[in-house]
């Protein structure tokens, strides 16, 4: 979303405007830093006051280990000190002559334990930890349309382009590098393997029947050694360490893969009959084949269904428009377990995204899924928001996390038994957190507390791609659009990265 036209230009020359930028932003960083410091020290913001004393630091919890082409799964352990201090900054002075407009897409963000890497346009960027310095810079050649949150155990991952065809011939093989022919814009029919830490593209392919992979309907997810794409016309599978094609499902059927879910395992979305009134069915797939284990059918009448998780197998299913009205849990035969109910204005339904019109899956920002429950936000009111948990085997609601005197709360991913989740804070304040919330017993422990400019999107979930990764949070807007006032006035801010002081 665009904050409109460009700012008018500064009077003085440009050298010194951006001297001049730089130096109030380190100004009010090191402000914030400072404030927050005091704050810390005066006892104040007193999330936790009611909290356990540890008299012992508990010891750092290890994930079982993992395969390089394992989709990671890490488990956060005890920071140095729960103060945050900036890791990375990154910002674009003038997005009108770097991208020649004032908004720009940036659909994806990822995190190693040496980069964070930002998609922006048509280019991926990774920046080294502690002092924002660019490591690398990769142009894919093409709008970026669809990424995946997914990452390997050894930090690679897939991204969906607009490119130029790039192949070599050969029957059944994947295409690679090589000749290359016009773009199209309506067609976003590249897809890149890329390793996080180098900006090294692997392989690339162009996907079959890619006149077909329109650029608002495709979808791309990972599981275990595969690499997937659905856009409502076709499917297709690769190997993740070669980007040889497993299996491909295109053509006239009457039932299309429209999405896949990834993570554990493979989740799929099919689409059935008259596209005005459509049936649909969900398979859990052999990603090395393509050949369903099971298919559970959804009810007739349902307008939308959305995967939110693979493994366990939850749906979110819309009986009306495309906000979902229930959750739907499966057991790992496919069998149904139980219905969450989602009564109307009472929990979020970010479910819908607005770029991708037909791929509805993993797209549920305010859903988190572990293994026995689920975590779902409620909708924010005088009093703030809440997090409530649910038992998968019986729907029934297990505990309420309450957001306290910072006035909300998301749920932003699952570490090992406990789930991680943010405080934005008081818009008057400057300080968000990630936390750590023990399902268990309900008790709540801070990993980090860090400033925030004053920049409103940044606290926004809907809007923001929100990191917790190797004890680090970072805030990504998901579009890049200039301030039109302030300190940051003409600035379009890509992202916040905080560490342990």
């Amino acid at each position: 979303m665009s904050f409109g036209p460009p700012p008018s230009e500064f009077t003085e020359s440009a050298r010194v405007a951006d001297s001049a930028r730089k130096q109030r932003r380190t100004n009010v960083l090191a402000g914030l830093s400072s404030l927050l410091a005091f704050v810390l020290c005066a006892g104040g913001w007193m999330l936790w006051a009611g909290a356990d004393d540890e008299k012992e630091q508990p010891k750092r919890p290890t994930a079982a280990p993992q395969a390089p082409d394992d989709i990671r799964e890490t488990v956060e352990g005890t920071p140095r000190s729960v103060q945050g201090r900036r890791d990375v900054e990154y910002v674009e002075e003038d997005l009108k002559k770097d991208y020649g407009r004032t908004s720009v897409r940036a659909p994806g963000a990822w995190a190693t334990d040496e980069v964070f890497v930002k998609a922006v346009g048509s280019t991926l960027k990774g920046f080294k930890l502690g002092n924002s310095t660019k490591e690398w810079s990769t142009d894919l050649g093409g709008p970026i349309c669809d990424t995946t949150r997914h990452v390997t155990a050894d930090g690679r991952t897939a991204v969906l382009f607009q490119g130029r065809e790039r192949g070599a011939k050969g029957k059944g093989k994947s295409k690679r590098e090589g000749s290359s022919t016009k773009n199209d814009p309506n067609v976003c029919g590249q897809l890149a393997f890329v390793d996080l830490n180098t900006g090294k593209k692997l392989w690339q392919v162009k996907l079959p029947a890619a006149k077909d992979a329109f650029a608002p309907n495709t979808n791309v997810t990972m599981t275990r050694g595969t690499v997937t794409v659905a856009w409502g016309r076709g499917s297709v599978a690769y190997d993740m360490d070669r980007g040889e094609r497993l299996w491909r499902n295109t053509g006239a059927k009457t039932c299309q893969d429209t999405g896949f879910a990834g993570g554990r395992a493979l989740l799929a979305l099919v689409t059935c009959g008259d596209p005005s009134d459509p049936t649909y069915r969900v398979q859990s797939v052999d990603p090395r084949s393509g050949e369903p284990n099971w298919t559970y059918k959804v009810a007739r009448g349902v307008k939308g269904v959305y995967l939110v998780s693979s493994q366990p197998a939850v749906l979110a299913v819309s009986a009306g428009d495309t906000v979902p009205t229930n959750l739907i849990t499966l057991d790992d035969k496919g069998e149904y377990r139980s219905t969450i109910d989602l009564p109307e204005k009472r929990y979020f339904d970010r479910c819908f995204n607005p770029y991708d019109s037909v791929a509805k899956v993993e797209t549920c920002d305010s859903i988190v899924v572990g293994r026995d429950q689920l975590f779902l936000a409620s909708k924010d009111t005088m009093d703030g928001n809440w997090i409530v948990s649910f038992d998968l085997a019986t729907g029934r609601t297990v505990r309420k996390f309450d957001p306290r005197d910072t006035g909300e709360i998301y749920p932003v991913r699952m570490s090992g038994d406990k789930l991680l989740a943010f405080r934005p804070g008081r818009l008057w304040a400057d300080s968000a957190a990630v936390v750590s919330l023990d399902p268990r017993t309900g008790k709540e422990t801070p990993l980090l507390i860090f400033s925030v400019p004053d920049i409103t999107r940044l606290r926004d979930p809907e809007r923001t791609d929100i990191i917790v990764e190797s004890g680090r949070v970072y805030l990504a807007p998901r579009e890049l659009s200039p301030k039109l006032s302030g300190e940051w006035k003409g600035i379009a801010y890509g992202a916040l990265g905080v560490e342990p002081s």
